[in-house]
């Protein structure tokens, strides 16, 4: 038996083709754009075990796929800091420096939210850290969570920015 389709069914098919490219398209491109000044909100955040710094500050320039950061920090068991760091998020392996340490990090987008796997040593320890950048629906919030893992045992950190 032969289907023959009208020439009606065959523009709304046509029509449904497109719209379903075109909506895979749109969520395709739909990643979250961290671009801002963000403060740590500290009664919101949870260090575990890690003390926390009285501060945090990051100013984030986002260019997909760029993205660049300025980040202070005052007080906490690294005392004050200020560096800045590159990293892109075609899942290439980036290389920064915090003061003396080197910190390696491969970046990858995972749906709207940023996954983060860095390895380095910090004051002589080394670690890997497992991340993730998670945008509030209203790009208000960037909350950053992280499991490290070191010689001195596991910790689990969530730290919660308010864009300013």
């Amino acid at each position: 038996m032969r289907s023959i389709i009208t020439t009606r069914q065959a523009t709304r098919l046509f029509a449904l083709a497109l719209l379903t490219l075109a909506l895979g398209f749109v969520q395709a491109q739909a990643k979250s754009d961290f671009t801002g000044t963000w403060k740590l909100n500290a009664g919101k955040s949870d260090f575990g075990p890690i003390p926390p710094p009285d501060s945090v500050t990051m100013k984030i320039a986002h260019q997909e796929p760029s993205i660049k950061s300025n980040v202070a920090t005052t007080g906490g068991p690294n005392g004050d800091m200020a560096y800045d760091v590159s990293y892109t998020t075609d899942g290439k392996e980036c290389v920064n420096h915090m003061g003396e340490n080197e910190l390696k990090s491969t970046l990858k987008w995972d749906g709207e939210d940023l996954a983060i796997d860095s390895k380095g040593s910090f004051g002589g320890a080394d670690f890997t850290a497992k991340g993730r950048w998670n945008l509030s629906g209203d790009g208000k919030t960037l909350t950053i969570t992280q499991h490290y893992t070191s010689t001195m045992g596991e910790a689990d950190v969530k730290e919660v920015f308010e864009k300013q």
